[in-house]
């Protein structure tokens, strides 16, 4: 099978489609199927080992606007038009990557369909008007979508205070657009119950289009150490000095991380925080607050870390928590369970799918109390951290595997591509692999980012 993905943002730490195209292309190509990936930046790690990777160019003006207001390299390229309307969109306080990239995407896979065909597209959660006209290629497109921007806007809705702040958020989700256009792409994939009846929901897609396709981990590599065994299990649950970890954006209000610092502040001063994401001059909101509460001593940020990094944070942490008042899996509670750490989780979205109540404490969500009370009960109960522990060690090997999220990805795209009647007509004569509908010929395309 020839499978190709579209993703506007490609790095695995620029949010989780990052680490979902990574993941399941290297095995979807271990499966044995040529896979080809359409990405913007900021780029994902190598992916060349097994896909083919075409990159789209954009000026990354929405990181940007905040720091300068024109490229300071090669502002003449400004006056693309698609540069020009991104930069428009983004001073107006859209967000536009998602459109633009559709745009530029449609662009490279006109040409792409010239020489070649694929046998289904899948869109990373884009949902750009361009994916309309891809459609019209006669390739049968699914999407993946791990919760509905509509969730989102709500949080953000929720706590504007302001006519400006209404406005950036009535402004910056492309709730519309993404609503139009995921109702009618052939199938839509999401890894949980609870992601799919918010997108039955809040986008209005009936039931029977969305397939629940669990996310996967590489349990593999989040694993505990080489010697765990209970004399590892045991260090971690009997460490002196308690150490809480946090994995997550520390300015997005839905990770709930300014809730943990108030439970943090109802805990014993020996408990110490260690917070996986930038520091001030990057990101300034929860350092603000830890000084406000009075905790910079017991606060540490340790900015962006890699793989490696990560697991030895996971490994050492007397336990990990996930306070959020939303999630549509909850990566970092699973990574931590799979390296056998306990964990301390919102009961919201997805997470009482991955984490249950053997692998983990689940509290109510925006309560500092309550996040206070699940922990400090962990802290004082070493045999059940370790149980915990064994638990979820156990159950991510059990339940959440790559290779498991592949297959039953590739089973949804024979579904897809049978009921769309694979392909409706013969190939153009001459041209193998040629679609319907896509005008052929040698020309290169000119499509801004083409590789």
């Amino acid at each position: 099978m020839r499978i190709c993905l579209l993703s506007y943002r490609g790095n695995p730490y620029a949010g989780g489609q990052g680490i979902y195209l990574y993941h399941l292309t290297r095995h979807l190509a271990g499966l044995g199927h040529q896979v080809e990936v359409i990405v913007g930046a900021p780029y994902p790690r190598d992916l060349t080992p097994w896909a083919r990777v075409h990159r789209i160019t954009n000026l990354n003006l929405w990181g940007r606007y905040r720091r300068e207001w024109l490229p300071a390299e090669r502002p003449l390229q400004l006056f693309h038009p698609l540069n020009l309307l991104e930069f428009g969109l983004t001073r107006l306080r859209f967000f536009p990557e998602p459109f633009t990239f559709s745009l530029r995407a449609l662009a490279l896979l006109t040409g792409l369909l010239r020489r070649r065909h694929f046998d289904v597209l899948h869109d990373v959660q884009s949902l750009g008007f361009g994916n309309l006209a891809m459609m019209a290629f006669g390739v049968p497109m699914v999407t993946t979508v791990h919760h509905p921007l509509t969730i989102d806007r709500r949080e953000a809705f929720a706590r504007d205070n302001t006519f400006e702040e209404l406005y950036h958020t009535a402004v910056f989700f492309p709730v519309a657009m993404q609503g139009m256009v995921i109702r009618r792409v052939r199938r839509v994939l999401t890894t949980s119950q609870a992601g799919k009846e918010a997108i039955v929901r809040d986008f209005r897609v009936p039931p029977e289009r969305i397939s629940v396709v669990a996310g996967g981990l590489d349990t593999e590599f989040f694993r505990p150490p080489a010697d765990r065994g209970d004399a590892h299990l045991s260090r971690r649950a009997s460490a002196p000095l308690p150490v809480l970890l946090f994995v997550g954006n520390t300015d997005d209000w839905k990770k709930g991380a300014h809730f943990l610092l108030h439970a943090l502040a109802r805990l014993p001063a020996g408990v110490t925080l260690r917070i996986v994401d930038d520091a001030p001059p990057v990101k300034r909101l929860l350092a603000g607050q830890s000084r406000q509460l009075g905790l910079e001593a017991r606060v540490r940020f340790l900015g962006k870390l890699d793989d490696t990094a990560l697991r030895e944070e996971y490994r050492r942490c007397t336990l990990l928590v996930q306070p959020s008042l939303y999630e549509g899996f909850g990566l970092p509670a699973a990574e931590a369970m799979s390296c056998g750490a306990p964990v301390v989780v919102t009961a919201v979205g997805a997470v009482p799918e991955v984490v249950t109540p053997e692998t983990g404490v689940l509290v109510p969500p925006g309560d500092p109390e309550a996040l206070a009370a699940g922990i400090l009960s962990l802290l004082n109960d070493p045999q059940r951290r370790k149980a915990m522990g064994r638990a979820g060690r156990m159950r991510m090997t059990r339940r959440f595997e790559w290779r498991v999220a592949a297959e039953e990805t590739v089973e949804v795209y024979r579904q897809v591509i049978a009921q769309h009647g694979a392909r409706k007509q013969p190939a153009h004569p001459g041209r193998p692999g040629a679609w319907p509908g896509v005008r052929t010929g040698s020309r290169k395309t000119n499509a801004p980012g083409a590789s």
